[in-house]
């Protein structure tokens, strides 16, 4: 179907964002099992559980608006996803996985925070107003997951990452 009208990008784009939605609750349980650090593990256990509501929260948008997703697989998640392999297969379990992990968990949640802020607008320039609430929550998790995994960067993974090169 091509996109003709803002409808018809805000169809697409929901479409798409449910594509990486789905990619993403396949790839977190790896991502947990890579991570060395029981910080970082329980991140992407938690993130896991508030993917599968994003999920959910999409379910009900397209319900409360009576519209259909497209079958469409998001790209972007689909080479983010892919990075994540070669990450965990190029990089010795340690701290220095684990910081790359967070950096690519993090290029993960800045196309999250474009993608629900850009459906955001698009949702509130139509007047969908029973999609609103549902998309600002969850812009608000990706942006809290993000701060949380800069925090694990600063407070400890870069540093022992750096560490374990020094040795």
């Amino acid at each position: 179907m091509p996109i003709g009208t803002i409808e018809d990008l805000f169809i697409h784009e929901l479409s798409d964002i449910y594509s990486a939605e789905k990619q993403l609750t396949k790839a977190l349980p790896r991502l947990a099992r890579a991570a060395e650090a029981p910080e970082l593990k329980q991140a992407f256990e938690t993130h896991l559980e508030e993917t599968q509501g994003q999920v959910e929260r999409i379910d009900q948008i397209v319900d409360a608006l009576g519209i259909r997703l497209k079958r469409v697989k998001c790209a972007a998640m689909e080479g983010l996803v892919e990075e994540s392999k070669e990450v965990i297969d190029g990089i010795e379990a340690g701290p220095l996985r684990d910081a790359a992990l967070i950096g690519g968990a993090q290029k993960v949640e800045h196309y999250e925070i474009a993608s629900y802020g850009t459906i955001s607008a698009i949702a509130k320039k139509l007047g969908y107003k029973d999609a609103i609430p549902l998309l600002q929550a969850t812009l608000e998790e990706e942006k809290a997951t993000d701060e949380k995994l800069t925090l694990l960067a600063e407070q400890a993974g870069n540093q022992r990452a750096a560490e374990q090169s020094a040795a």
